[in-house]
């Protein structure tokens, strides 16, 4: 059973696209400078619609995670414990994803995580990491 997909629109139909070759997209404001996910067509901090986008460099840390045993779609069910965690990248910006390839015992608030490869990344609708 594949995954479910997310709903594509205008906002976000660009940071999509690259990650489905792998690259994960960020936006940045012209006006105040912040870069920040989700896709949006007004920065959250000045409201400006001067918007960018531009790679991230695919690294970042654990911040906190949970394993997931219940998935609300049955396409997860054979693959439980889902590890979901807040990854912090190296670009500062936060975001919510999911870590592949790293036994649960070791996943940890702090380890080093890094975009799956290309090739992988088309698997999985979002942004997904593993060990770096």
């Amino acid at each position: 059973m594949s995954y479910p997909q997310p709903e594509e629109d205008s906002d976000n139909r660009a940071y999509l696209a690259a990650w489905r070759e792998g690259r994960l997209r960020i936006q940045a404001c012209g006006d105040c400078g912040r870069r920040f996910l989700y896709p949006r067509p007004l920065c959250p901090h000045c409201w400006s619609a001067a918007l960018s986008s531009e790679d991230a460099a695919g690294s970042g840390k654990i911040v906190s995670f949970s394993l997931i045993w219940r998935p609300n779609h049955p396409s997860f069910l054979d693959e439980v414990p889902i590890a979901l965690a807040e990854v912090r990248l190296a670009e500062g910006i936060p975001l919510l994803a999911r870590i592949v390839g790293i036994a649960p015992p070791e996943i940890r608030s702090g380890l080093a995580v890094r975009l799956v490869a290309a090739p992988e990344a088309a698997r999985y609708p979002l942004p997904t990491f593993t060990a770096a």
